[in-house]
């Protein structure tokens, strides 16, 4: 079943084109991943697809219906990039005030041991950290029972220990069947969350697939080794980093340039060959094509 979907969607602001003749989809019980260079549409989609923004051109559905109504937003659950708490009031009391929104609300003991809140529940939400507010923020966006969350770089500004405890709170929700489409500049989040990766870049998909399928789009293989001397010059070798003696070498044929180390009797141990990460094949898809 498909829950969310732009149809050709275009958005323009002024003379500035943020999103090209996107089509999107999301379907029941998926976890989607929006990744993309800043500026390159993810909010601007999500934006359209919660009513927020209406396209351009093209069309946008919500549960079958136009997401600016709000009987299309019932089962949704949203957190922004940017969010306001009312800095007097209390955690709990935020979210009792939410949750008086809806007719069948999650327990809010339940809501704040999920995301870790509970020992926050007594605090001023002004006198949170950055960190604590997002984490408050993130848990508003699953009150009411949603069927289907956005949430638009979710763990900004969390450390590390912190952003766990939100995936595994993101993990729960879809385990029991929900929704999830996330945004994130965290390519480590998106690995680790993620079954379904769309790229974006200059306002079009460059990507719709699974994490593995797109590292294998750029064809790309990391050849890290160990060097004992200089290093000659190597066919298709497209990056190198350095790491004291360890070198890791980006290319397109690992099996070549294997051979070419010991055609030219380079010195070396612990040779390891493995796919590109996230990360590398992220950079590959959104590099700017170089200037002829």
């Amino acid at each position: 079943m498909i829950l969310a979907r732009a149809l050709d969607v275009s958005r323009r602001y002024g003379d500035k084109i943020a999103l090209d003749r996107v089509s999107f989809e999301v379907r029941a019980g998926e976890l989607v991943g929006l990744l993309g260079p800043n500026g390159a549409g993810k909010s601007t989609l999500v934006n359209l697809l919660t009513g927020i923004r209406r396209p351009s051109d093209g069309r946008v559905e919500l549960f079958g219906g136009d997401p600016r109504r709000p009987g299309s937003r019932r089962q949704l659950g949203v957190t922004p990039q940017e969010t306001g708490l009312p800095a007097s009031l209390r955690v709990g009391e935020v979210v009792d005030f939410v949750s008086a929104h809806y007719d069948n609300p999650l327990p809010k003991t339940e809501l704040l041991d999920r995301f870790g809140l509970t020992g926050l529940v007594r605090r001023q939400t002004g006198g949170l950290s950055g960190g604590e507010k997002r984490r408050v923020a993130v848990a508003l966006a699953f009150v009411g029972r949603p069927r289907m969350v956005f949430l638009d770089e979710p763990t900004t500004g969390l450390d590390v220990q912190a952003r766990r405890l939100l995936w595994d709170g993101i993990r729960s929700f879809s385990a029991e069947g929900g929704t999830v489409v996330l945004t994130s500049h965290y390519l480590e989040e998106i690995e680790a969350l993620a079954r379904r990766v769309v790229v974006i870049g200059g306002g079009r998909v460059l990507a719709d697939d699974t994490v593995d399928a797109v590292r294998g789009l750029v064809a790309v293989r990391r050849v890290s080794l160990t060097v004992r001397g200089p290093l000659p010059e190597l066919t298709g070798v497209t990056g190198v980093e350095r790491e004291g003696d360890r070198l890791h070498l980006l290319t397109g044929d690992a099996d070549r340039l294997v051979r070419d180390l010991v055609t030219y009797d380079v010195g070396f141990e612990d040779l390891e060959v493995r796919p590109t990460s996230l990360e590398e094949a992220f950079l590959a898809l959104t590099r700017e094509p170089a200037a002829a």
